[in-house]
Order: structure tokens, then C-alpha cells, then sequence
């Protein structure tokens, strides 16, 4: 018997809306090649990048043939620092920054969609 736990929030690092200045250059490097490269790039390690709220654990799943997978009970979070800059702010995304018991981030994803929203499911799961 398998048990299959609800996935609560399932994000990938958005391409345009993390760095629009970054994608209008991209897109003007096109003509000489580069661009297709950039763009090629970028777009993997997005897809490649996945953090998701699965039951009580924050999982991040980074890469694509190989897989490094990083799980945190929430429990064991104590703090989720979310940054945005202006842009970020217009445009709803940020890098979120997980940190448990050590100085050192144990999870930190940039260009994530609406990052107020898993700070505040993070938050609502711990006081349950």
C-alpha cells in the first residue's frame, strides 16, 4: 500500500518575471546566437529547479540527469526570509531563504513566484 502525501505549493523559478532585463537582452542577443544559448541555459535551470511543500516537508529538487534533493521538516525551520526588489515586488517574485538551526541558508531559490504565499503556508504549518 502507497501513500501519496498532498502537495500543498509547487513552484518553479519563474524565467521572464525573476529577471525581465536579463530576458530583453537575451532576446536582442538572439540575431548573433548567444541569445538562443542564454536563453537555453536559463530555461533548464528553471526547469530543472523545483521546491514544493509535501505534507510537513520543504523539498528542493535541483538538476536534470542528475538529482540533488534537499527535505526540511518544517518543525525544524525557523526562519523563512523572502526578498524582493522593487522590480520583484511589481512583478510578485523573490528569492526565498530557509535556514534552520545554523547561520547558513540550508535552502535558498531565486525567481520564485508569489513567495509570500509559501512563507505564510510555512507559517500556518508550523502553528498546527
Amino acid at each position: 500500500m502507497v501513500f501519496k502525501l498532498k502537495t500543498t505549493y509547487s513552484e518553479r523559478p519563474a524565467m521572464f518575471r525573476s529577471n525581465p532585463l536579463g530576458f530583453v537582452l537575451a532576446l536582442l542577443l538572439v540575431p548573433v546566437v548567444i541569445g538562443l544559448v542564454i536563453f537555453l541555459v536559463w530555461y533548464l535551470k528553471c526547469i530543472s529547479t523545483r521546491l514544493e511543500l509535501v505534507g510537513n516537508d520543504l523539498v528542493l529538487t535541483e538538476g536534470l540527469l542528475s538529482k540533488e534533493r534537499t527535505e526540511l521538516d518544517i518543525t525544524g525551520i525557523r526562519t523563512v526570509k523572502v526578498y524582493q526588489s522593487l522590480l520583484n515586488r511589481m512583478l510578485n517574485v523573490g528569492t526565498i531563504s530557509v535556514f534552520t538551526a545554523g547561520d547558513d541558508a540550508e535552502i535558498v531559490v531565486s525567481g520564485l513566484p508569489d513567495p509570500h504565499d509559501l512563507r505564510e503556508l510555512i507559517n500556518r504549518q508550523q502553528d498546527s
